[in-house]
Parts: structure tokens; C-alpha cells; sequence
């Protein structure tokens, strides 16, 4: 249980398809050993969400859009154990509706969510990733896709330590 990917999506306005970063922390051995992080171009020009993660159109129009990046991580995600991240629901379904708007199926790797098990756990309320990140006093560049990634994955690292077993959630994420 100790290998596992997190990942953080930023959105470009309410189109859960509107991808414009993704990262991906991969975790061995209850470490970090690999993180990656693109830009993405989205499907519309329609920038909403630039005051909160500061990307911006001119930042992502000459970038590859999900339909190109996708097919050079699918595989990496496809044979995790399970994804990881903070809101799962929401990463889930950007995830599933970015692969749909391309034609791709979307991967069956169950998701974790780290809001859960940080309650679980520690019963921490709020459980937004600052507050949670606060209590561990790790660091955190919110609205960074490789920040919050990190964030996340450092977060089921931890409560991993203290007991927790991501396996209860996996049963019901699929």
C-alpha cells in the first residue's frame, strides 16, 4: 500500500473537462520519488479561475492540450495501485470528463481522498488542504497543481503512519 500516485488538477472555468495544469506525485516506499507537473491548453479560451491559481490564457494557449498528455502518463496512472487527492471527487471527475471530451476511456484506478482520511484520522475540521497542511505543518503553495500534489501525497503518507488504511475508501471509489 505504500505505492500510490497523487494528483491535483487546476480548472479553467466550471467545465469539469477545462484541465489547465495537472501533476502527478508518484510515491514508493512511503517517499517521493518522482513528481510531474504541464500546463495544459483547455478546450475554451474562457480563463474564470485565473485570481485563484494565477494561470492565465497566454500562459496555456500554445500548450498540448489534454488529448496530447494524456497518453503519456495513462499508462503510469493505469497500473498505480490507486490515485490520490484532496477532494478526490473533484480530480475524479476532471479526470473522467477530460479523457471523455478526448475519447479516452477513463482509467478504473479506484482514488483515495485525503479530506477522509485526514478526518478520519485526526478528526480535523475544516479539512480544506491549507487547514490540513497547517495541522502537519507542511509546506504549501496553494492552487499549485505540484504543490498540492506534494501536499496530498504528504498528507496519506502521514496518516498512513498514525493508522490509516487508504484500503476502506478503495472499496467505495470504484
Amino acid at each position: 500500500m505504500s505505492r500510490f500516485i497523487a494528483l491535483d488538477f487546476e480548472t479553467a472555468d466550471q467545465g469539469r473537462d477545462s484541465a489547465c495544469s495537472l501533476a502527478l506525485v508518484m510515491v514508493e516506499n512511503g517517499r517521493v520519488t518522482e513528481t510531474w507537473h504541464r500546463l495544459i491548453r483547455p478546450p475554451r479560451a474562457r480563463m474564470l479561475y485565473t485570481h485563484i491559481h494565477g494561470i492565465t490564457w497566454d500562459m496555456v494557449a500554445e500548450q498540448p492540450d489534454f488529448g496530447h498528455i494524456w497518453p503519456e502518463i495513462r499508462e503510469r496512472v493505469d497500473s498505480a495501485p490507486f490515485l490520490v487527492a484532496h477532494n478526490a471527487p473533484f480530480d475524479k471527475g476532471v479526470l473522467a470528463e477530460s479523457c471523455r471530451a478526448y475519447g479516452f476511456a477513463a482509467p478504473l484506478v479506484p482514488f483515495v481522498c485525503t479530506v477522509k482520511a485526514a478526518r478520519e484520522t485526526w478528526n480535523l475540521r475544516p479539512t480544506k488542504l491549507p487547514d490540513v497542511c497547517r495541522y502537519l505543518a507542511q509546506p504549501l503553495n496553494h492552487h499549485d497543481a505540484l504543490s498540492d500534489a506534494v501536499a496530498c501525497a504528504e498528507i496519506l503518507l502521514a496518516a498512513m503512519r498514525d493508522g490509516y488504511d487508504p484500503s476502506r475508501q478503495m472499496s467505495l471509489s470504484r
